[in-house]
């Protein structure tokens, strides 16, 4: 069969070219953002998508910028949530404050790059091969870090462990970096210092994998990617070599979120398992003498007060999970454990976060299990967003 080209004359074409509306982007679009509970929220994180900014036309998030409906500007950071080859930001985060079933507008549009100070920045993360492959992070609140493959052979003390180790701070400036350079952070001088023992234990939200009755956790990380480092989120990866479960090796890849403002820290568990099965994580506190430790199945938590060594006064430990994947509250000899059903997506998902009495923002267990109750009302209902066209 023969097929016939035929060409639109030109002038037939340039008359379809006028007919064609002319799409400029939008000079400003108008965020509204609702909390729907009746509770105070303070530090919410808002998330703006590179679908919703599209009308912008900006061809960097880093270039959006966000005002209050005051006219103030605030601090807008672009991340790339999917690190695709590009690393190519997909998301602008911007946080505020909510009163209770309050709604908030904000206006967007484009203009410089965004560059920060340093006195801006709620949160940071780094990878310390220094240190035997610590991987460590913060925000305005709290501190962690983790351990690499380093540990595992150092002669002085190793430790063969993927923990998450506790650091206590009572300033709301980025400080890790300059404790590993003082290499004196076991003793508090004014800002705080590592109190912690995380050791085998699962330390402040560590997981691993329940089966036959037992708790199956892997070795310590053996690579690292920053995927965001602030001012206002710090995200990054950790990966995991295979570790047996009951007799099937299993992959891990871990990403940890922390924004600023927040005592509890998302994690994700990208599991791999070699062969098809329901998994479910087990997810852990280190147990320690006279905790005092509750759970809630119905909003999905498990906490605990406890008092600290070398008389550095106490501190509140958390695992926040969705209700729907809550199994049960359990313990093994070295923790108290959630145990929460994995989907079939094999990543699992959960808070884990901890408060110390001497950082001037929660100074008691009442006021600890308030804040947790209070998160966790809040992850089930998280802020709603709408962006419009001005």
């Amino acid at each position: 069969m023969k097929f016939t080209v035929k060409t639109i004359p030109s002038f037939v074409a340039f008359s379809i070219v006028l007919s064609l509306p002319l799409l400029a982007p939008a000079a400003e679009l108008t965020v509204t953002a609702v909390n729907k509970l009746n509770l105070a929220r303070a530090s919410q994180t808002i998330e703006l998508t590179a679908k919703q900014l599209e009308p912008l036309g900006a061809k960097e998030l880093n270039t959006v910028h966000v005002k209050d409906s005051a006219g103030k500007e605030l601090l807008a950071q672009a991340v790339d949530t999917d690190f695709d080859a590009y690393h190519k930001a997909d998301i602008v985060i911007v946080q505020a404050d909510f009163a209770p079933n309050e709604t908030k507008t904000f206006s967007v549009s484009t203009g410089s790059k965004q560059v920060f100070k340093k006195e801006q920045f709620k949160a940071f993360g780094r990878f310390n091969r220094e240190r035997f492959d610590d991987f460590v992070w913060e925000n305005d609140r709290i501190a962690h870090r983790t351990y690499g493959k380093g540990l595992e052979t150092w002669a002085g003390e190793p430790l063969t462990s993927s923990t998450i180790d506790i650091w206590s701070k009572r300033t709301p400036r980025m400080v890790v970096n300059d404790w590993y350079l003082s290499d004196d952070y076991h003793a508090d001088h004014g800002d705080g210092a590592d109190f912690y023992s995380a050791g085998k234990s699962r330390g402040c939200g560590g997981n691993g994998l329940w089966a036959a009755d037992q708790l199956w956790t892997s070795k310590n990380f053996v690579n690292s990617r920053v995927l965001a480092n602030g001012p206002i989120r710090v995200m990054f990866e950790l990966d995991y070599e295979a570790f047996d479960v009951n007799g099937v090796k299993v992959t891990e890849t871990k990403r940890i979120t922390l924004d600023g403002g927040s005592q509890l820290d998302l994690f994700q568990s990208f599991y791999k398992p070699e062969k098809p099965g329901a998994l479910t994580t087990g997810i852990g506190l280190k147990k320690v003498s006279g905790e005092q430790v509750e759970a809630n199945a119905a909003h999905g938590w498990l906490l605990k007060w406890e008092k600290m060594d070398k008389n550095a006064g106490s501190q509140g430990l958390a695992i926040v999970v969705d209700p729907k994947v809550f199994v049960k509250q359990t313990e093994d000899k070295l923790n108290q454990l959630i145990l929460a059903k994995v989907p079939e997506s094999n990543v699992a998902s959960y808070w884990a976060g901890f408060c110390w009495d001497k950082a001037g923002h929660i100074a008691d267990a009442a006021a600890w299990k308030k804040y947790v109750d209070e998160f966790a009302q809040g992850v089930q209902s998280p802020i709603t967003v709408s962006v419009a066209t001005k």
